[in-house]
């Protein structure tokens, strides 16, 4: 735990020096949304958000990339020091096949969530590539992730999921569906819930905090370093994230960090437990989901708004309140499925 304790400050330590020069750098490249103009799912304005967020136009966007930099080079050199000085490295699965699962979570869906930053942020047309509908979006996540999927049966032999009480489910080759539903869920989960100031890096911060707690109790060193200069590098962004904000994630780290969450959640053999621990994240996605159904079908509202946090600032809650109840609640649930993680050990466990 020392090792990675020092991973985390050392992560935070590179992450703080390095965030002042890149928002500085954002802003000399104009690479902030200087006008508050949304569209939902269906490609229709969203005035209510736009007018809740209008004060937010002009902070520039792309604070996950940072961290998918510092995140991706630390990684490798500290695994390898760890070995050169002949520190016990231990691993569940194939550490060359685990790490490249991780990373290539990590990079491939942040630069799918670049692509949107760009088409945001300079409004290129949608004749270019940049220009990346829904559809087409959604095509590339469920490619993304049943890569991912794939090499999770093939390189780690995970083909079960635990699910307390009923058990054990073999799945073999199925699962790669159920990998797919929960790294898209979680992809656009996390990229609807990051909305406010320190809303979703912090409750993502909480989450992690109990990955890292599991991932060391069955000493899965490249997974636990991996979280470690993760949520150090999450800790120095959330200085600058918290309100008022002067950086944003971006498209890039939300549809990065999101489904790289499901992912360790699926490694650790978590799913279920994921569910809880990541709580906010779902009930943010449901709501909208069930917004958008509603109006799809039924042609009309089921909220007055939504997802759940622009329904509480909708009726009058202070952006602060919102932020900081969602992490009490994210503290509890990560609690309460920490515990029940821990306490029903998975067969990966």
């Amino acid at each position: 735990m020392i090792i990675l304790f020092g991973a985390l400050l050392f992560s935070w330590f590179m992450a703080s020096i390095l965030f002042i020069p890149f928002i500085r750098l954002l802003y000399h490249l104009k690479f902030q949304r200087l006008r508050q103009k949304t569209l939902d799912a269906f490609n229709n304005r969203t005035p209510i958000f736009d007018r809740l967020h209008k004060n937010k136009a002009g902070t520039p966007v792309g604070g996950g990339l940072l961290i998918i930099a510092i995140t991706t080079a630390l990684l490798p050199v500290i695994l390898l020091l760890l070995h050169y000085f002949w520190y016990p490295v231990t691993h569940v699965y194939p550490m060359r096949a685990e790490v490249k699962i991780l990373l290539f979570t990590f990079v491939s869906f942040g630069l799918l969530g670049l692509v949107d930053d760009i088409k945001k942020t300079f409004v290129l047309p949608h004749e270019t590539f940049f220009g990346l509908r829904l559809r087409h979006k959604l095509v590339l996540e469920i490619l993304l992730a049943s890569i991912i999927g794939f090499w999770m049966v093939r390189d780690l032999q995970i083909d079960i999921i635990y699910v307390p009480v009923l058990g054990v489910i073999q799945l073999g080759w199925w699962y790669i569906f159920p990998a797919v539903l929960f790294i898209l869920g979680f992809a656009n989960a996390f990229n609807i819930t990051d909305g406010l100031d320190g809303l979703a890096s912090g409750v993502l911060m909480i989450a992690l905090f109990s990955f890292w707690i599991i991932s060391a109790s069955i000493l899965d060193t490249p997974l636990s370093v991996f979280l470690a200069v993760w949520i150090g590098a999450i800790l120095a962004f959330l200085y600058f994230n918290v309100h008022p904000a002067r950086i944003f994630l971006g498209d890039v780290g939300a549809l990065s960090f999101g489904a790289t969450l499901a992912t360790v959640g699926l490694i650790l053999g978590k799913g279920p437990v994921l569910l809880l621990i990541g709580g906010v994240f779902v009930v943010e996605v449901l709501s909208s989901f069930l917004q958008l159904v509603s109006k799809r079908f039924f042609g009309k509202k089921l909220f007055s708004v939504a997802p759940l946090h622009l329904w509480l600032q909708y009726n009058g809650w202070p952006e602060t309140k919102i932020v900081m109840r969602f992490w009490v609640i994210s503290i509890i649930l990560s609690i309460f499925g920490l515990w029940l993680a821990l306490l029903t050990k998975s067969p990966l466990s």
